[in-house]
């Protein structure tokens, strides 16, 4: 799979469930120590990150999605082993109950 720079939720949504039946782990990851309702995030603490198998997905927010997408290219530096992408409108577009239908693209 081609990985692009952003995914919006419902991007990030579908991908992740389809990656993770192939056994690809998609981490979304807390870069400003808000975690967001509902969704499995974890801090970014690049020791931790590094522990994840090399192949799996990274998925930095902000609260816009501008600082994360700006800093991509560190992101991607740090973890040349790793995908990272950036979340297009952060933690402040995040719809807390917004949900994909597996079907749907079948």
């Amino acid at each position: 799979m081609n990985f692009p720079d952003e995914w919006t939720q419902k991007e990030f949504l579908q991908h992740k469930n389809k990656l993770q039946k192939e056994g690809i782990d998609v981490v979304l990851v807390d870069t400003i120590l808000a975690p967001i309702d509902k969704a499995n995030t974890i801090t970014y603490n690049p020791y931790e990150l590094k522990k994840y198998p090399k192949g799996s997905v990274f998925v930095f927010y902000c609260d816009s999605g501008k600082a994360t997408l700006n800093r991509l290219g560190e992101y991607k530096k740090k973890f040349p082993q790793y995908h990272c992408i950036s979340l297009r409108g952060g933690r402040g577009y995040w719809r807390v109950n917004m949900q994909v239908n597996e079907d749907a693209d079948e």
